[in-house]
């Protein structure tokens, strides 16, 4: 069974087209979503998602085309080259904290609306996203992206995901919330006076050792390794969702699955509520994005799908597919643009 990532909600595609929108023309972006294999229809259903590869598909050629690697989500343009130099800025810190302090000046060399300082406080350092500018508004997919751009660069550095504290927003809360959950492994909040992630400041002292090299495949696979961080994740809804991945086609129970992890269903289910979730809301994504990887990369029947993500008869598939996605699936598939191989 090929790796399972978690599909993209349309309003995450949405918010990151709003920078591409004031240098590219309508026909353009089409046109580079086509390229993606996204239909560009799919922006105007708010239940659609995409793969995680067409969204960085999609992410890349944007970047290409537009020439600017945050998608002119921000004042000025971030040229090309950009993370490269950045990286090989941080590759001799003789700390993690060093190097988030050089993250800050750098990034404070090219931001015109926005500083980004390295706050301390009672053992927690802060990387916090200040507005310059009394009419400075926050883009939501700008304000993500740096937040993730800043977990990913200190995860990558040390080849682990790094835990994070809390996380704020300068902005109210968005309608694509419960998709935060996987995103921001922390506590997350809204409406606050600025954007910050914040870390235990134990975790910041660690030493790290990266290549040049490594730096270079980094930066090729952007924004994979930084918007969908790729190390081993603690947390038990991952390792449900693990779990569930070598069992593909099996009706699985919880009281099954809390056997296999060692522990009682209550504790299973205690612990998935402590991490905003539920077996049954686990179990519904796993077969929703495989679905949906299903109908996009491969050429296999409906029946075929609905037997392999456990269904017993296809109208029931078809009835969940169009509570997960508002469309059927022969539909969904009939509007993909592109089935990668």
């Amino acid at each position: 069974m090929p790796n399972l990532s978690p599909t993209v909600p349309i309003s995450f595609l949405q918010n990151m087209l709003i920078g591409a929108g004031r240098t590219l023309s309508p026909a353009q972006v089409n046109d580079l979503l086509v390229k993606s294999g996204i239909a560009p229809s799919f922006l105007d259903e708010r239940s659609a998602r995409i793969t995680r590869e067409q969204f960085v598909r999609l992410y890349q050629v944007v970047a290409m085309t537009s020439g600017d690697e945050m998608l002119g989500l921000w004042s000025r343009p971030i040229r090309a080259g950009t993370l490269k130099y950045l990286g090989l800025s941080l590759l001799d810190a003789p700390s993690l904290l060093t190097a988030m302090y050089r993250f800050t000046r750098f990034w404070n060399l090219l931001l015109d609306d926005y500083a980004l300082r390295l706050l301390r406080r009672d053992n927690v350092a802060t990387l916090a996203l200040e507005p310059l500018l009394a009419e400075a508004v926050p883009t939501i997919f700008g304000h993500e992206l740096m937040i993730k751009l800043s977990h990913g660069v200190a995860s990558w550095l040390v080849g682990r995901e790094l835990p994070i504290a809390s996380v704020g927003f300068g902005f109210s809360r968005p309608a694509h919330f419960v998709e935060y959950a996987q995103l921001f492994p922390g506590p997350v909040t809204f409406d606050q006076e600025h954007t910050s992630i914040s870390f235990e400041e134990r975790f910041l002292r660690q030493r790290f050792h990266r290549s040049r090299a490594e730096l270079l495949q980094f930066v090729r696979r952007a924004p994979d390794d930084w918007i969908f961080v790729t190390f081993d994740h603690d947390s038990t809804a991952s390792r449900i969702r693990e779990f569930m991945v070598d069992k593909v086609g099996v009706d699985l129970s919880l009281d099954a699955t809390a056997a296999a992890l060692f522990m009682s269903s209550r504790t299973l289910s205690r612990r998935l509520a402590a991490e905003r979730t539920s077996f049954q809301k686990i179990k519904d994504e796993m077969r929703r994005d495989l679905a949906i990887q299903q109908l996009v990369k491969t050429q296999n029947s409906v029946d075929e799908i609905a037997l392999l993500v456990g269904f017993d008869n296809t109208p029931a598939f078809h009835r969940a597919f169009r509570t997960w996605t508002g469309s059927t699936p022969g539909t969904y598939r009939r509007q993909t643009a592109f089935r990668s191989s």
